[in-house]
C-alpha cells in the first residue's frame, strides 16, 4: 500500500491509500484536478471517500467528486453542512459504525471541532493493518488497539501560538479549541498502545504556528517510532509491517 500526501494543512487537505486495485480518499479538501492527477485520472480506482467535516480546507471537492460518479461517506451532519445530503453519491456514515469500501473497513469515531458533525476514522485493509486518522480536533478520549500505522495533527506549538497571536485573541483561543497541539498529540499517541506501529504521519502543521523539525524531534523521542512530517506530494510505503 501506497501513501500519497495530495495536500496538508490549511490550504487543503487530501490523503490517498493506494496499491494496483483500489484506492481510498481521505478528505478532499484541494481542487478535482488536483485529485484526478493523483490517481493518473482513473477516479474509477476509488473506492470511496471519506470526509471528516465541512471545512473547505477538507471538503472542498465534495460536489465535484460525486459529479464524477465517486461515493462520498460523511456524517449526516456533514453532508447538510456541504449541501449533498440529496446527492445520490452521499452516503451518510455514524459514529461506532464499520463500513466496508472496497477492502477497507472504516469505523467512524466522534471528535472536538467547531463542525457540525465531525469524524475520525479507524481505517483497515489487510496491507496496511489498523490506521488511525485523526485531525482537527483538540484532543481525544479514545484510544485505539492494535494500531499499525497513524496518520495524526500535530498543528501547533503552545509556545509558538502565544507568542504570534497574542494580540489576536480570539483567533489564538479559535486554534487551541479546535485544533491538535503539539503537546496533545505527544500525549494522544502515549495513551495508545504503540508496539506494533510502523509509521506515525503528522499532518495539518500550521503554516505559521509550528516548526516541522521540532515536531518530529518530540515525537520521535517520544515515542521511539518512525515519524514522518507530511508534505504536499509526499508518497511513501504505508504497509502493516516496514517489511
Amino acid at each position: 500500500m501506497k501513501l500519497t500526501v495530495i495536500g496538508t494543512g490549511s490550504k487543503g487537505n487530501a490523503y490517498l491509500l493506494e496499491n494496483e486495485e483500489e484506492a481510498l480518499l481521505i478528505e478532499c479538501g484541494v481542487n478535482i484536478k488536483a485529485i484526478k492527477q493523483a490517481l493518473d485520472f482513473n477516479l474509477r480506482k476509488l473506492v470511496g471517500c471519506i470526509v471528516s467535516h465541512e471545512h473547505g480546507d477538507h471538503a472542498k471537492s465534495i460536489k465535484e467528486l460525486m459529479e464524477a460518479g465517486v461515493n462520498v461517506y460523511a456524517s449526516a451532519g456533514t453532508h447538510k453542512a456541504c449541501g449533498t445530503t440529496s446527492n445520490h453519491r452521499a452516503s451518510m456514515i455514524m459514529a461506532d459504525v464499520e463500513y466496508q469500501l472496497g477492502n477497507f473497513k472504516i469505523r467512524p469515531f466522534d471528535v472536538r471541532h467547531d463542525a457540525a458533525q465531525p469524524l475520525g476514522f479507524l481505517i483497515n485493509h489487510s496491507e496496511t493493518g489498523n490506521v488511525l486518522f485523526l485531525t482537527d480536533t483538540m484532543y481525544s478520549p479514545y484510544t485505539f488497539r492494535n494500531l499499525n500505522n497513524i496518520i495524526i495533527e500535530a498543528n501547533y506549538s503552545h509556545k509558538v501560538i502565544r507568542v504570534k497571536l497574542q494580540k489576536m485573541e480570539f483567533l489564538k483561543n479559535r486554534v487551541m479549541e479546535s485544533h491538535m497541539s503539539l503537546d496533545e498529540c505527544i500525549n494522544c499517541l502515549n495513551a495508545n498502545d504503540l508496539s506494533q506501529v510502523n509509521n506515525i504521519v503528522l499532518i495539518h502543521l500550521s503554516d505559521g504556528n509550528s516548526d516541522e523539525k521540532l515536531f518530529k524531534d518530540e515525537v520521535t523521542k517520544a515515542t521511539g517510532k518512525t515519524v514522518t512530517v507530511a508534505d504536499n506530494g509526499l508518497q511513501m510505503n504505508f504497509n502493516k509491517t516496514p517489511f
